[in-house]
């Protein structure tokens, strides 16, 4: 350490200064020796106590620094062994070389030292060799944060139990919001005495006030129809443990007194703000609703959605009235624009054909050119024959135009018509739909989360068999200034008979009143027949497929093509192999898949409504009718489709569907 002299501070000043002072005891010396003399003394005496404060200086900064470090160095050791964080050293070969004493205390141990890191805690080596930065993990039932420096091969560990527990608290005190109501309470309660109608309501009221009690649920009745419900979501979390069994409750109750009441249920959850639940709530249940009612739809923020029930075949409950209110709509909105495009879905089948030339008949009955949009590079044989049979009528054929020239003709003032699905991703040009900004959508699916923005009409009814049927109670209510002419009217019909399995599946009295109306304006039964016959390619491809049909639980039948075979198959085949296996004596749902191309594995579902195959495709992405259902499959094999649609029938056999 430095002298006090040599501090560049003093040394110089004080140098000079003695300097000086040694020059003049000189001179004194020289001219009076006596003063001179005291002048040395008196300099030796100042330089021995400057000397001693030096000294005096020195050890007291020495004895600081020393005091300091050992501080330091104590404080060190300190945070080390005796810190709530958990340190630890490891080799190459995962074993522990060192570890201090907090983390061996987490273990219940004396020592780590000398053990593999595979043995006492096994989860952390594959995040050190994904080169993962931090990770939570569970030890001995506690939570820690690890952090992971590789370099020095040195683990932190951070006991975070106490903040997850404090979390999930937070989550699951969080609140939500639940609308109840009674589907079809008016229709059911129609024409009944007042005593039996009050009978019902209290039965209704005390199911489900008992299950609010039992569950923790604030319930409030808002009206006849409908409840308001707030909890949080921990009880949320019972209810979906127990699949929403009070769907099966109200159900099988009122089913003894010869009514058939059901209830659809939206619930909100997810955010904090109450406004925000609540549009959750509504929204959840108009989706509840537009997918039939009879199940519970639970919304989040993020958009995600998850059904429950949903298993019963829906009530028909449009009117005549609805018909007519809608159709008159639709009259207003397509006076309003300059030209009406239609437009299906991808591999349009006679369903969406037939309703979009429904639709066209609409705009030239209101005075208005339409126009339907197809592409020909995407037509099954069935609706080649049809195509056939309308190029014969050449004021007809020349109304279809291709995606192109769709998008070259539409303008701000085009109303663009939707029909027979109602995801974007499922029309023919995504193009089209968004550059339009008057969108109407007609369908008779059950609605799925994914949904066309902002449509200006929407008539979606899935009590109905098919989109034809409802265009063609549409048509019953335009103006009569053009007649029907016969292959439309057979469209139309075509489409009724494809989507209702010759009138065997979802056929209602209105089916019939539709099918009835159709053949007076001429409808061929003998041409739908020929519209839709086969080839002998098409049979033998759909006998290949059926062959290796395996009964996978009671009733359930799935069937996949060979894998070993190079062999690709059209959606139409699929869907037909299915639908043959569902005749079958004891099945009750078929599920046949196989290769459509080199990337895209196609599967078709059937049902005869005791299982809704809805709910299990859209677990797989896709989606359609409580018996009639199909998805496709991207970048995958066979085996992989079949194990995750063998997944996706446990979930529903067990009751819950998440998408």
């Amino acid at each position: 350490m430095p002298s006090f002299y040599e501090k560049p501070l003093f040394r110089y000043p004080i140098f000079a200064l003695i300097c000086v002072t040694v020059i003049s005891i000189l001179f004194l010396l020289f001219f009076n020796w006596i003063i001179g003399v005291v002048g040395v003394l008196i300099l030796g005496v100042t330089l021995f106590f400057l000397k001693r404060a030096d000294l005096n200086m020195q050890s007291e900064m020495e004895t600081y620094i020393s005091t300091l470090s050992y501080r330091l160095k104590k404080v060190g050791e300190e945070a080390l062994m005796e810190m709530p964080i958990g340190i630890m050293l490891f080799n190459d070969q995962y074993y522990i070389e060192w570890t201090n004493p907090f983390i061996a205390s987490c273990f219940d141990e004396d020592t780590l030292v000398g053990r593999s890191l595979y043995d006492v805690a096994d989860a952390i080596v594959p995040l050190i060799k994904q080169e993962v930065e931090t990770e939570t993990i569970t030890l001995h039932d506690r939570k820690f944060k690890v952090i992971i420096k590789r370099d020095e091969r040195l683990l932190y560990f951070f006991d975070v139990t106490e903040q997850i527990e404090i979390e999930k608290q937070y989550e699951d005190e969080r609140s939500a919001l639940a609308l109840i109501f009674l589907d079809n309470y008016d229709e059911v309660t129609q024409g009944l005495d007042d005593q039996t109608r009050s009978s019902i309501n209290s039965e209704v009221t005390s199911l489900l006030n008992k299950w609010a009690t039992d569950n923790g649920v604030f319930l409030k009745r808002i009206n006849s129809e409908r409840f308001l419900a707030v909890l949080n979501e921990n009880i949320l979390t019972k209810l979906e443990k127990s699949k929403f069994s009070v769907l099966d409750e109200v159900r099988e109750k009122t089913t003894l007194n010869n009514v058939s009441l059901t209830l659809s249920i939206g619930i909100g959850t997810g955010v904090s703000s109450l406004p925000e639940l609540g549009d959750l709530a509504q929204s959840s249940l108009d989706l509840a609703l537009g997918r039939g009612g009879d199940q519970v739809a639970i919304k989040q923020p993020s958009g995600k959605v998850k059904f429950y029930g949903g298993k019963t075949n829906p009530m028909e409950k449009r009117t005549r009235v609805r018909a007519r209110v809608i159709s008159h709509a639709l009259k207003e909105l397509v006076l309003e624009s300059d030209k009406v495009i239609i437009m299906g879905h991808k591999f349009p089948d006679m369903d969406a054909i037939g309703s979009a030339l429904g639709i066209l008949k609409v705009a030239q009955a209101n005075g208005k050119d339409g126009y339907i949009v197809l592409d020909p590079k995407e037509l099954d044989s069935g609706v080649q024959r049809l195509l056939e049979e309308v190029r014969q009528h050449s004021d007809l054929w020349s109304r279809f135009i291709n995606p192109e020239q769709a998008y070259e003709i539409s303008t701000d003032d085009t109303l663009l018509v939707i029909v027979d699905t109602h995801k974007p991703s499922l029309v023919i040009d995504e193009r089209l739909l968004t550059k339009s900004e008057n969108v109407i959508v007609i369908d008779h699916h059950r609605r799925g989360e994914e949904f066309i923005k902002d449509p200006l009409l929407v008539y979606m009814e899935p009590y109905a068999s098919s989109t034809a049927e409802l265009v063609t109670e549409l048509l019953e209510y335009q103006p009569k200034r053009l007649k029907m002419n016969m292959i439309e009217a057979t469209a139309l019909l075509a489409g009724i008979i494809v989507d209702t399995k010759s009138f065997t599946l979802r056929t209602g009295s209105r089916t019939f009143d539709a099918a009835s109306y159709l053949r007076a304006k001429g409808a061929d039964t003998v041409l739908v027949q020929k519209f839709m016959k086969e080839n002998i390619d098409h049979y033998v491809k759909r006998a290949k497929l059926i062959q290796n049909a395996v009964m996978y639980k009671d009733g359930i039948i799935i069937a996949r093509a060979d894998s070993t075979i190079d062999e690709h198959f059209e959606q139409v085949i699929i869907a037909q192999a299915a639908d043959t296996l569902l005749t079958m004596n004891g099945v009750i749902a078929s599920f046949v898949m196989a290769r459509k191309s080199e990337t895209t594995v196609g599967v078709s579902a059937r049902s005869l409504g005791d299982i809704n195959v809805q709910l299990i495709m859209e677990a797989l992405d896709g989606g359609g009718h409580l018996t009639n259902a199909a998805t496709q499959i991207h970048e995958t094999s066979l085996e992989e489709v079949e194990e995750k649609l063998k997944s996706a029938i446990e979930e529903y056999l067990e009751g819950g569907t998440k998408l």
